[in-house]
């Protein structure tokens, strides 16, 4: 299977390359979505094919309580690419909601939307929501289904009339989703929904590729989403240290089983990162590519020098790299 290169405008296509951006909680909340809109709209001209935004409540380690509205707050400032909220938290919506949510920001931007979904762990966005977090796993594992076939324009039920949602279908079109897969199981579900997969940013290729193959082997044909964090040249190591034990204090111990260090790229080599992604990108099955740059503690300005080297040095050595076999 070869990763042609599609049009940047569909997200999480394959071979694609996207930026996963966070709040800088150290900002005013006005500066923080104007950050977060500028930092995607350089993502876009620097070019990065999309961004993703992702969520937990209360100020957690830098994410956001909102972020399929801080999506369409992207969308508006980006002149290309597109945008996703991944993962959104799903026990915590009302599924039918989420996806009429989801069609109507698609209809204002056609074909630059995309969405990802998790069960979610912290007991904080639970307890902030007064949901318990026992039954985020049954939940997810009940709406996931009808998640997708909304975004398909499918099942609507009630929603029949709904204008953005009932408009998928007769045009052939999906909006792209994606759910996350830490098991085996879970990448065999995504498949019988007819969604893709995003992995975690700290797990090994071998692990990754067993979910691949299993996704994969169930009929699954979404995208399968590679994340990985990097930074190129001296890395703000503290910062980096600091997020990680941030991921250890709520990833129960069994997933963090395949992980291996702390899961940061660094480098002074723009091509010896670049060789290094696509490796992993293969190895583990994966099709396209999602990076991250953010902790809490490295600094707006520094965070957005890294976006420019980034899609200067790093994406012209990489692309060609991403258009070869996955194995």
């Amino acid at each position: 299977m070869a990763l042609d290169t599609v049009p940047p405008a569909i997200p999480m296509g394959p071979g694609s390359v996207s930026l996963r951006l966070y709040p800088h909680n150290e900002l005013r909340a006005t500066e923080i979505v104007d950050r977060l809109s500028t930092m995607a709209a350089t993502a876009a001209d620097e070019g990065f094919d999309g961004v993703m935004t992702s969520e937990h409540h209360g100020g957690f380690a830098g994410y956001l309580p909102n972020p399929l509205q801080v999506t369409g707050f992207q969308l508006a400032a980006m002149a290309r690419g597109w945008a996703a909220a991944a993962p959104v938290l799903l026990p915590l919506r009302p599924v039918a909601l989420l996806a009429e949510e989801v069609a109507w920001l698609d209809a204002r931007f056609p074909g630059r939307v995309g969405i990802g979904v998790g069960p979610g762990s912290l007991p904080l966005d639970f307890d902030a929501m007064d949901a318990d977090l026992d039954d985020a796993v049954p939940r997810f594992k009940r709406d996931l289904p009808r998640l997708a076939a909304m975004l398909r324009g499918e099942g609507l039920g009630p929603l029949d009339g709904d204008r953005a949602l009932s408009a998928l279908a007769p045009a052939g079109r999906v909006i792209p989703t994606v759910s996350t897969a830490m098991s085996p199981a879970a990448a065999r579900r995504a498949a019988a929904c007819g969604v893709g997969v995003i992995y975690d940013g700290a797990s090994v290729a071998e692990r990754l590729r067993r979910l691949s193959d299993e996704h994969a082997g169930a009929g699954g044909t979404g995208p399968r989403v590679l994340v990985r964090r990097v930074w190129l040249g001296e890395p703000p190591t503290a910062a980096f240290d600091a997020q990680f034990d941030v991921y250890r204090g709520y990833t129960p111990a069994q997933r963090q089983e395949h992980w291996r260090g702390s899961g940061w790229m660094t480098g002074d080599d723009a091509g010896a990162m670049a060789d290094e992604l696509a490796a992993v990108l293969h190895a583990s099955g994966a099709t396209c590519l999602n990076l991250r740059i953010h902790a809490p503690g490295v600094e707006p300005d520094a965070a957005q020098e890294q976006i420019v080297a980034l899609g200067r040095e790093l994406l012209p050595r990489l692309r060609p790299l991403l258009a070869g076999p996955t194995g």
